[in-house]
């Protein structure tokens, strides 16, 4: 396993997010569109989580986000952001890692 430092790793902005809406994307069989609650704004996350997740399982969710990811477009549609999973490797089923209680979205995590 590659190792980081503390310098490079404390670049990366994670923040609690509160999922408010989320709706699978026409003509794709993968995709996700999320309406994420950052506190001090409101963001749009796409996840490629439709094979494992109905957009029902993860409204109301508080979900752990990269908030400092460089956009990247998919099928049309602006990601501002990702969510985070466990179990990522080839042939695994993702778990969206969540917070423990609700807290305030926008929240940082430390």
């Amino acid at each position: 396993m590659d190792t980081i430092s503390y310098d490079e790793f404390s670049k990366i902005d994670l923040r609690v997010g509160y999922v408010e809406k989320a709706e699978r994307i026409p003509n794709s069989r993968k995709l996700i569109k999320l309406t994420v609650d950052l506190g001090a704004e409101k963001r749009q996350i796409i996840a490629g989580l439709a094979q494992w997740y109905s957009p029902e399982d993860l409204q109301g969710k508080y979900i752990v986000v990269v908030a400092n990811l460089q956009p990247k477009v998919m099928m049309g549609y602006e990601s501002q952001g990702m969510l985070l999973a466990a179990g990522c490797d080839k042939g695994d089923t993702p778990v969206i890692l969540t917070v423990e209680k609700p807290v305030k979205p926008g929240t940082k995590i430390c």
